[in-house]
């Protein structure tokens, strides 16, 4: 504990303004992650207590005093304290990472006035709504578990390759083919690019042994496409993304547990894209089957070491692993999906209708769908699309660049058409 005279604090060099500011209000916040060092505990600053010496030579502790003044002190001045603390925290965490760095913290009401710098999240929002914004979702299941109807429902549209191929016949697929469907998506002035990848023919057959191989190639191609593209020397504005933000994998409502090719399924596409498993046709059992089936299959995804998003390894803050820990808890989502809507006390509801009522699909009570949608789409939308790229892509970006057989020349310089005859053929795109 440094013993200093009342009021006189030591400071680096600072400018004028900030030193003269220093010396009149004495801020110990700033002065001490100023001066702090590397492996100084992040809670220094705001436990120190400072010493100072009375008129007639006797120490007196001031933290002693405050914690005899805290009985007193009110609600709001206690507040203000933990949160001065916990910014004390971060600014000895901040100082720590680069050290020799001199660096303060500085709170809204020390400024002289309005700066302005909340203005850059409008910006933000008028540059994303100018430009707009993709998302590739792929969904992967068995015939007839409902994956077109789902992700109708999902979007309130017709944005499934189902819904929007004239003359559509259904037939089962002798091999796993790609198929994509882009669409252009408005609402309340903000604009989504959407494409729906379709696996038809996965699971269908009698021998589906190496049934994954076709969607394990379209993720990395996806990716080897982005990253040749980054490495252009005359590289475009904008990269088109095509890559998989999100796999929607649908699970038979069996009751049992993951079946074999549900688990190496899993296994194989947790390593590169960020899988999402839900229960199709939820409504075929009943609340307390529903929930030791979701159990089991939770037991079935640790057991095999299986990585579903949100993968607790990416949470980047508490607040944020409370939210991700409920999910988690609620995975596989339970889910029933319909775009017929019903009357149901005089409001219309999407809802399957039986002879004993009306399943409604974005009632909690009746099904998990809703959660499914928030977690897509209004919550965790943007997150997939920033794990995408900062971990599976950056992950395959890496062991490319690393691979002692690939040239940076023949990456980035030499003409490279990627035609995924799978998907391409049966690309389409409209407008909403």
């Amino acid at each position: 504990m440094r013993e200093e005279p009342a009021g006189e604090l030591e400071t680096n060099p600072l400018s004028p303004m900030e030193d003269g500011e220093e010396k009149e209000r004495g801020i110990m916040g700033q002065e001490d992650v100023s001066n702090c060092q590397p492996g100084q505990p992040a809670h220094m600053d705001s436990q120190d207590a400072i010493t100072e010496t009375g008129e007639n030579g006797v120490e007196v502790d001031t933290e002693m005093g405050e914690k005899g003044k805290e009985k007193g002190m009110e609600e709001g001045e206690l507040k203000k304290e933990i949160e001065m603390e916990l910014e004390a925290e971060v600014k000895v965490e901040l100082c720590q990472s680069v050290p020799g760095l001199q660096m303060s913290f500085i709170r809204g009401t020390d400024l002289f006035g309005y700066v302005g710098i909340e203005a850059v999240l409008d910006q933000m929002r008028r540059k994303t709504m100018k430009a707009g914004l993709e998302f590739n979702i792929m969904v992967v299941g068995q015939s007839g578990l409902g994956k077109s109807t789902l992700v109708n429902t999902l979007f309130k549209s017709k944005v499934s390759r189902k819904s929007c191929t004239s003359n559509y016949e259904e037939k089962i697929s002798k091999t796993v083919k790609l198929h994509s469907v882009s669409h252009v998506i408005e609402e309340k002035g903000v604009r989504m690019k959407l494409t729906v990848i379709d696996t038809p023919g996965f699971g269908d057959q009698i021998n589906n042994e190496n049934c994954w191989e076709p969607i394990v190639k379209h993720v990395n191609e996806q990716y080897e496409k982005y990253l040749r593209e980054e490495l252009h020397i005359n590289r475009k504005r904008r990269i088109p993304d095509s890559r998989v933000h999100c796999c929607i994998y649908f699970l038979p409502p069996t009751g049992h547990r993951l079946r074999q090719i549900d688990v190496e399924f899993m296994k194989r596409l947790g390593k590169i894209v960020s899988i999402v498993p839900v229960i199709a046709k939820a409504d075929t059992l009943t609340i307390e089957e529903r929930q030791e089936f979701k159990e089991r299959i939770r037991q079935d995804l640790a057991a095999n070491g299986i990585r579903v998003y949100p993968q607790k390894e990416y949470d980047e803050d508490p607040e944020e692993s409370v939210v991700n820990n409920r999910i988690r808890e609620s995975i596989p989502f339970a889910v029933v999906g319909t775009d017929k809507e019903h009357q149901v006390n005089g409001h219309k509801v999407l809802g399957r209708k039986t002879k004993w009522g009306i399943i409604e699909v974005e009632n909690v009570a009746h099904c998990e769908f809703a959660y499914l949608r928030d977690l897509l789409i209004r919550s965790h939308l943007q997150d997939l699309k920033d794990v995408t790229h900062n971990i599976h892509y950056e992950t395959y970006r890496v062991r490319r660049l690393n691979e002692s057989n690939v040239s940076f020349s023949e990456l980035g310089l030499s003409p490279w058409p990627l035609e995924n005859g799978t998907a391409d053929k049966g690309d389409s795109e409209s407008h909403l």
